[in-house]
């Protein structure tokens, strides 16, 4: 038992986009940053110790080197940089370093330090005392559960951990034990179905098409207009922390501006819409025209992409897996079984960063509508609080880990010691 007033589980999802970290029991998370890190080759930053040094002993005075100073980590021959202030200060040859690809984890030592900084610096908490409740993908795959299970446990030395998949944490956030989860993240689109708490394996359907590829095909058009939308002038900057600092100001464009279209965006009937200003980091007026239709319509209408400077690549190799919203969900119910699917088509959850643009639960119920059999009811859930969109993983994970009844759920440090990493695929199917 690890529930109780004395001490409180802490709560981690790390997606493609951002890691959110909090206790169990509160609203939001209390630490949101990018799930990147700035690396910098121990090799290349040892010529530029002496450099960095009078930087930062001029820079002594102010809150943001100091800050950047404490997210240091050193690991593998690398020095990292983590948390977004952190990642704002410009260093030379420094490269940006992702957590995950395709949904899943590609480089353990940025997760490491990811964690260390959520935990240590930013909730400020001794792991050794909370139990651990830990989102992860409903496609996660055993080895790397165990991979996790194994650091939270010989790293950290915390009491008790569990996984649980995003799909049916954001099951848990709006109160069913049965839904369709349709969850529209940074590095993917997957749709999966959730029946009395359990994610149905055979019913995920996913799309290489999210958030960060929109912001991708944003910036390309914003490219072939000529328009400038950060400045990088020093030298020694990489181009991954150029191509970093531009996406950053992509998103903020894509989340102000964009709206998903009443219907299929065609490019001669938006060609004559009002275009709607944007204000630069430097002052600088932008204006944003159809691209404020066509981009989030990419999610209805994966062929569109065919038609975006420098995405034919994505287009090449996802090939047959570039599928509308409505065609995913209508084929992930179909691969459930029969007595389910009304269910299923009536408790339809969008969530994810994506899922809170203007007009996606409109236009995904009005396609489901068309597409779906007469006899189904289809409904489409949303809150209606783009934070709650946003973080409904955490919440729901913030939910389950302070239930009374969760308690004697969780994988104990004991266990493991006595059945080994491989165990955790029993306590948290």
């Amino acid at each position: 038992m690890y529930g109780g007033d004395e001490v409180s589980a802490v709560v981690v999802d790390l997606g493609s986009h951002s890691c959110k970290a909090g206790y169990a029991g509160d609203d939001a998370p209390k630490a949101v940053f990018p799930a990147v890190v700035g690396s910098i080759e121990q090799t290349e930053s040892s010529a530029l110790m002496k450099a960095e040094g009078d930087s930062d002993a001029k820079a002594a005075d102010t809150k943001a080197s100091t800050k950047a100073a404490d997210a240091e980590k050193t690991n593998m021959g690398r020095k990292l940089f983590v948390g977004n202030q952190a990642l704002g200060f410009r260093r030379d040859y420094m490269e940006v370093v992702p957590a995950m690809k395709d949904g899943l984890i590609a480089d353990w030592d940025v997760v490491e330090a990811i964690w260390d900084h959520a935990l240590r610096e930013r909730l400020l908490v001794d792991p050794k005392e909370h139990p651990m409740l830990l989102a992860e993908p409903s496609f996660n795959t055993q080895k790397q559960r165990e991979k996790t299970v194994e650091l939270m446990f010989e790293k950290y030395q915390i009491p008790a951990v569990f996984l649980a998949k995003n799909a049916v944490l954001t099951s848990f956030a709006s109160g069913r034990a049965t839904s369709l989860v349709v969850d529209c993240g940074g590095g993917s689109t997957t749709v999966a179905a959730v029946h009395d708490g359990y994610v149905l394996n055979k019913a995920i359907v996913r799309s290489p098409i999210g958030g960060e590829v929109l912001t991708d095909c944003l910036l390309n058009i914003m490219e072939t207009k000529n328009v400038v939308i950060i400045k990088q002038d020093f030298p020694n900057t990489t181009e991954s922390y150029c191509k970093y600092m531009q996406r950053v100001v992509a998103a903020d464009i894509k989340e102000a501006v964009c709206r998903v279209p009443d219907t299929t965006f065609d490019e001669n009937g938006y060609a004559n819409l009002p275009t709607t200003p944007y204000e630069l980091p430097d002052g600088q007026t932008i204006e944003v025209g159809a691209e404020r239709f066509k981009i989030p319509d990419l999610l209805f209408s994966p062929s569109l992409i065919q038609t975006i400077p420098g995405m034919e690549k994505l287009s090449a190799e996802s090939g047959s897996n570039l599928r509308g919203l409505p065609s995913m969900v209508i084929d992930s119910i179909n691969k459930c079984d029969v007595d389910i699917r009304r269910e299923l088509f009536s408790s339809i959850l969008l969530a994810g960063g994506t899922a809170a643009m203007q007009q996606m639960k409109e236009r995904l119920e009005k396609e489901l509508m068309e597409e779906a059999p007469q006899a189904a009811r289809v409904k489409v859930l949303a809150s209606g609080n783009a934070i709650e969109r946003r973080f409904s993983v955490w919440i729901g994970g913030s939910i389950l880990a302070s239930l009374g009844s969760f308690q004697q759920m969780w994988f104990s440090k004991a266990e493991y010691e006595e059945h080994g990493s491989a165990y955790v695929q029993r306590k948290c199917p």
